[in-house]
């Protein structure tokens, strides 16, 4: 059984910084943490999955959202299966639940609907900007 597990959410002022971690505990003979495209997308009310950035395997391709380019930086760590987002100067739009994923397919995927193809999720950190 594999379980994501997110944390390091919480509350900051806009233009602010926040850090958030996704653990993976746990492997399956289709999940391996190491060649998995990695992940972290974000739910507010009544919006859907919102990419914010992924990563491939060893690093070397990371993709990010509009709203998060400049801004996030999205890293991992295979040794300790762990996934980790800085969110810096962030703004009110950036509220709501981030959620860690491990991707079906490989980083150089379609970006565009990376969210909703994923073959594990966490249950979220909930991240509340104010103005």
């Amino acid at each position: 059984q594999v379980k994501l597990v997110e944390s390091g959410g919480g509350s900051a002022q806009s233009g602010g910084s926040l850090n958030l971690s996704c653990e993976v505990f746990g492997s399956d003979s289709k999940f391996d943490f190491s060649e998995t495209c990695m992940g972290w997308f974000r739910l507010a009310p009544g919006q859907e999955r919102v990419g914010v950035a992924r990563i491939s395997r060893d690093g070397g391709l990371r993709t990010y959202g509009d709203s998060a380019r400049d801004r996030f930086i999205i890293s991992r760590d295979n040794v300790k299966r762990t996934v980790y987002l800085e969110m810096n100067n962030l703004r009110p739009e950036d509220t709501g639940v981030y959620v860690c994923g491990a991707g079906l397919y490989n980083c150089g995927s379609r970006w565009t609907n990376w969210a909703e193809t994923l073959r594990y999720t966490g249950q979220g950190t909930q991240v509340t900007v104010s103005s």
